[in-house]
């Protein structure tokens, strides 16, 4: 069992705490039961995994599944594995896995979702975990946005991050340019639109185009929407988080395309 708080594998998974050191290495932490779950599921590669002799005993068969899957698995003490980690009490496991995103098939035949310059990882967590179980085609996410591999996204998608294919776009406005060239619906919310989000069409191939939280999305994208609709609130209520929006006007497009099927 790996003891000294000096073992090069600390320094390995610290590093990865930050951005820069993910996006040079190409890999990323996975921490807490739930996602190395959620990984082994899905059959993601994991190129090592570290967890305490207690979380070995709770866990034997995820143990059995994770000499079969990993590349290398190393027993820790608590205290290594605290400071492997990036939260403040993990439950006994953490890992290291490599960037391997899935990317959408551009040619959009049901409901796709565009992201721009999102900053807080908790709402892309959630609008990856909500976009996977109203059943979205796919994710594109613009450069300037939040990493998809942020350790808090990951956690506030409860797993669903390796279900999701998802693309990280430079220039999303030539994206949005292609698919309206293509014919596909691409529906923007804005404060100014008179056309409730349920009284469009859902049931035709569709982008449903998001922005930051603050700033909503760019004059560029917004002009690139070919439906622009509102979302009705009562009382002094100007806007929702970027995440419930999602829900709505994806759940709506997934009650329109069940009753059509």
């Amino acid at each position: 069992m790996l003891t000294s708080l000096q073992n090069p594998l600390v320094k390995l998974f610290r590093k990865l705490h930050q951005a820069k050191a993910r996006r040079s290495q190409h890999q990323f932490l996975l921490e807490g039961t739930h996602l190395i779950q959620e990984a082994l599921a899905t059959s993601y590669p994991l190129d090592i995994v570290c967890y305490t002799p207690a979380w070995q005993q709770a866990h034997p068969d995820l143990v059995l599944s994770l000499d079969q899957q990993a590349e290398r698995v190393e027993l820790v003490s608590d205290a290594l594995l605290e400071g492997m980690a990036t939260t403040q009490h993990p439950d006994g496991v953490v890992a290291i896995a490599p960037q391997l995103l899935r990317p959408p098939s551009p040619d959009l035949q049901g409901i796709g979702l565009a992201v721009e310059t999102l900053q807080d990882p908790g709402n892309l967590g959630t609008i990856i975990r909500t976009a996977v179980a109203a059943g979205v085609d796919g994710l594109w996410l613009s450069a300037d946005s939040v990493a998809p591999d942020h350790p808090k996204v990951l956690r506030a998608s409860a797993g669903q991050w390796f279900r999701l294919p998802l693309a990280v776009m430079d220039d999303m406005n030539a994206l949005l340019t292609n698919w309206h060239q293509a014919g596909v619906q691409l529906v923007a919310t804005s404060s100014h639109a008179t056309v409730d989000y349920w009284s469009v069409d859902f049931t035709k191939p569709t982008v449903i185009v998001l922005g930051n939280e603050g700033a909503g999305l760019s004059e560029n994208l917004q002009r690139q929407a070919t439906v622009q609709v509102r979302i009705p609130m009562a009382g002094a209520v100007e806007s929702l988080n970027v995440g419930i929006s999602a829900a709505l006007l994806l759940y709506e497009a997934r009650r329109q395309r069940e009753l059509g099927s």
